[in-house]
């Protein structure tokens, strides 16, 4: 497998992808990259790390980046030639099987959207994410690159995130529910009722509705919601956690015995600091795309993005997007009939 990596994209870019690129040649050896940004950029840190090109690693150069501050139409208007594009292009031609970007995400959805296409079938693309839950894991989509949905993307994003959740976790049959506000299905606004009754009617292992206290405390493997929703839960809980960890801190600090104690307890705390960390997975797949596109957080480090790289070799090994097409097909949600067979609900 070969995987396109943005080299300049991420808050502590190009270092942090210099170093994981560099691990990755080394613990992923079933993996060859092709190393994406500004080559003149780039020469410091190639040297840092003693890179070179051969037969597992190649340079491609990039002109431009898209910034923070840049819209996410950059990629595919003013920056055509921006290192997320020509990652994206790269998987478009088949030069690649998959990409790795930590940068701009709006930029790497409309450029992997547009360079890749959708899978047959399937109308808009989801992110799924992992998210912590007292006895294990759970898979969130949309978190972000859908804000206005209607209940076929819906539908579509509860087959993703379940292949999603199966391939990472083994499952054979995954829990999906619907975030609402209610458990009762006449609980929710249109969006929810009208995917609530398509969800029903699918041969999928749909729960129901879960609210937010659920996803945290519940057993429900699979949450399903719009991006906007998505997104606003995803940064509310990583605010969350980052000030609860504070609170701990400033807690366990105040006095001598108190830090003692925290002496004591740091293994307990690495232990749930290491429950929620999302470095494991290196970060969130963008599925329903023709192609292999994993996003990774702007802060993500060496570790995160090296682990980025393995998830997009292992989609791609298992020829995700064609059987993200398939399950579509099965499960009677292809854009192309959805209308008709879900219109006189």
């Amino acid at each position: 497998m070969r995987i396109a990596v943005d080299a300049m994209g991420g808050d502590y870019a190009p270092d942090v992808v210099m170093q994981a690129v560099t691990d990755a040649l080394v613990e992923i050896p079933e993996v060859d990259i092709l190393l994406v940004g500004h080559l003149e950029k780039l020469s410091y840190y190639i040297e840092k790390y003693n890179l070179k090109p051969s037969s597992r690693l190649e340079f491609v150069h990039a002109e431009t980046v898209v910034e923070m501050a840049d819209p996410s139409t950059a990629a595919i208007r003013a920056k055509k030639n921006s290192s997320i594009t020509v990652c994206a292009g790269l998987v478009a031609e088949q030069r690649a099987d998959g990409m790795v970007s930590a940068g701009h995400t709006g930029a790497a959805v409309a450029s992997s959207t547009v360079k890749m296409r959708m899978s047959k079938g399937v109308d808009r693309p989801c992110l799924a994410t992992v998210m912590p839950r007292i006895n294990g894991k759970w898979v969130m989509a949309d978190i972000g690159a859908n804000t206005d949905c209607n209940p076929m993307n819906l539908a579509q994003f509860a087959v993703m995130a379940e292949l999603y959740s199966k391939k990472l976790f083994g499952l054979s049959n995954p829990s999906i529910g619907l975030l609402s506000v209610g458990g009762e299905d006449i609980k929710g606004n249109e969006l929810t009722k009208e995917t609530f009754k398509i969800l029903s009617r699918m041969p999928i292992n749909f729960i129901g509705n879960v609210e937010g206290h659920d996803t945290f405390t519940g057993d429900c493997d699979v949450v399903i919601c719009d991006g906007f929703v998505g997104n606003a839960l995803l940064k509310t809980s990583e605010s969350l956690a980052q000030a609860t960890f504070s609170w701990l801190r400033d807690a366990f600090t105040k006095n001598a015995v108190r830090k003692a104690g925290a002496i004591l307890a740091k293994d307990a705390f690495s232990e749930l600091k290491k429950h929620g960390d999302f470095e494991e997975y290196g970060g969130a797949p963008l599925v329903g795309l023709n192609g292999v596109c994993i996003i990774g957080h702007g802060v993500s480090s060496p570790k995160a993005i090296k682990n980025a790289i393995r998830v997009a070799n292992q989609f791609a090994q298992q020829n995700l997007p064609e059987q993200v097409s398939s399950r579509i097909y099965e499960c009677g949600v292809e854009k192309s009939a959805f209308a008709a067979r879900f219109h006189s609900m």
